[in-house]
């Protein structure tokens, strides 16, 4: 163990992060920083009970990741840092991180905020450091999958990637739980897909292009619909190489038909002017109740994941399909969602911490080794199965 980690942000996805990190990371020092004490405290506890017996040091840190200096100072000397935090503080915590010269990654999923983050690549090859955003689950390992398929065959045509997180069975009247944060679940249903089509780049609306998809038992039928994000930067990397690249989120039959409703009916919207001359806003009453009454916590989840590569390789027809099933863990109390989005984040600080990927700001597809990755998932308690037509 010689590793320390900056774990910034004390909630579902900070914990399993420090968790994964301690076993695996090889981390001498891993310690959680939040803007809430309470919250620190009942993390740093949990923690010590899951890794009694890992020879680890765990510190819990109150601080405010939006002051810049002081995120700066506690990086100082760090192997690495990864924001657990809105993706909306991560171009500040990239800039922090370069200055205190320590590498950077994060759970992502907002495609402006990386292209903003990538725009520091010669600081951050200058300062020895890489920066990797969108490590988490969709984005993050949809597109490694996708992007080690499209390294596997000598032609590739089509790539397309299909995620969700779901209730182990229908609930609510959405057949939902919500299983992240409200304002990124509302980001994701929210503008558009940018995706290859024709070798072009494009833009499709989010919760359109609904189509069928079935998972072996106990899934079974769902539908897919487009969302924002999950294709983070994939559209780019692979333009003049794919004929097509594509992400859409999946979910139980029904379900997208009543949140685009609720959409049209401006459920989500921050302010809403009346004819009478008020205004309400539905946004945060809409949060409360997603939060409140969607939150079934004697439910548990799982993780739906397929990624799909099709193209030639010399000259034959191949088609490659990833498919990953989580569920949440019993003996850790991790759910899917965070087992899934915060074991591959942790899976690239260490690659970073180790030299394995090369300083600058790049994008996940481009800069993480993906047969090294894959070799190295397993041991993250993360396992994909690999299929060929």
């Amino acid at each position: 163990m010689k590793y320390q980690y900056v774990i910034l942000g004390a909630g579902r996805q900070g914990v399993a992060l420090a968790y994964d990190l301690a076993r695996n990371g090889e981390a001498a020092k891993v310690t959680l920083a939040d803007s809430d004490g309470a919250a620190v405290t009942r993390a740093i506890d949990r923690l010590r009970a899951l890794l009694a017996s890992q020879r680890c040091e765990l510190v819990g840190s109150v601080m405010d990741v939006s002051d810049a200096s002081a995120v700066t100072r506690a990086l100082r000397g760090a192997s690495g840092a990864i924001s657990a935090v809105p993706y909306r503080f991560n171009v500040e915590l990239t800039d922090a991180a370069i200055l205190a010269g320590v590498h950077f990654c994060d759970l992502g999923g907002n495609t402006t905020v990386v292209r903003k983050q990538l725009s520091r690549h010669a600081r951050a090859l200058s300062a020895g450091v890489s920066v990797v955003p969108d490590c988490g689950l969709a984005p993050g390992l949809g597109n490694i999958l996708a992007a080690h398929g499209v390294a596997s065959m000598s032609d590739p045509q089509h790539a397309h990637v299909r995620c969700g997180g779901l209730p182990q069975r229908r609930v609510g009247p959405l057949g939902y739980k919500l299983v992240f944060n409200f304002q990124g679940l509302v980001n994701e249903y929210s503008g558009a897909g940018e995706f290859l089509r024709d070798g072009r780049k494009v833009e499709i609306p989010a919760l359109t292009e609904l189509e069928e998809i079935e998972f072996p038992s106990p899934v079974g039928k769902c539908e897919a619909a487009v969302t924002s994000g999950g294709t983070s930067t994939c559209p780019d990397s692979f333009a003049g190489r794919l004929q097509s690249y594509d992400y859409k989120t999946v979910r139980y039959a029904g379900h997208f038909a009543l949140i685009r409703a609720m959409f049209e009916l401006g459920c989500f919207e921050e302010h809403i002017a009346l004819r009478s001359g008020g205004e309400i806003s539905p946004k945060p009453l809409m949060q409360r109740l997603f939060e409140e009454r969607l939150a079934y916590p004697d439910v548990r989840d799982l993780v739906v994941l397929r990624a799909k590569v099709i193209g030639t390789d010399r000259g034959r027809p191949r088609t490659v399909s990833f498919d990953l099933f989580d569920r949440h863990d019993e003996a850790t109390g991790f759910t899917a969602m965070e087992r899934t989005t915060a074991f591959p984040t942790a899976l690239v600080a260490h690659m970073q911490a180790r030299g394995v990927i090369a300083p600058g700001a790049q994008p996940l597809e481009k800069c993480v080794p993906t047969a090294h990755y894959m070799e190295e998932l397993p041991r993250h308690d993360i396992r994909v199965t690999c299929t060929e037509e």
